[in-house]
């Protein structure tokens, strides 16, 4: 199994920046992907960023791009979400996933067996 805390979380105005953090524990050897999902009330999960643990080859939603990085620090354990530019529309919950299967549905939330306790990110406008 693997454990995740997520830390960072915030309010900022649009156009500020976030850095958000999650730290892992666990069988992190074993992890094929962690990535960052978000979700607003009433609605589904949405995959934000993800990156490959072994390779880290990153993915992301196509609103992000450019404003979001995804890293990773296999040394440490960790994988950070750092967040330029926001917008309003970026408010959500923000949750760390981990996966150790490299199935398809790379980017799916049901493909995630390990997740976060969840961190608020609050863009106003």
């Amino acid at each position: 199994q693997v454990q995740l805390v997520e830390s960072g979380g915030g309010s900022v105005q649009t156009g500020g920046s976030l850095r958000l953090s999650c730290a892992a524990s666990g069988r992190t050897s074993s992890t094929f992907m962690m990535a960052w999902f978000r979700q607003t009330p009433g609605k589904e999960r949405e995959f934000v960023a993800a990156i490959t643990w072994s390779a880290g080859n990153t993915y992301y939603l196509e609103s992000v791009k450019g404003r979001f990085t995804i890293s990773r620090d296999t040394a440490k354990d960790t994988v950070d979400l750092q967040m330029n530019s926001l917008k309003p529309e970026d408010t959500a919950v923000y949750y760390c996933a981990a996966r150790f299967s490299s199935v398809s549905g790379w980017f799916q939330s049901t493909g995630f067996a390990y997740w976060g306790q969840g961190t608020q990110v609050t863009v106003s406008s």
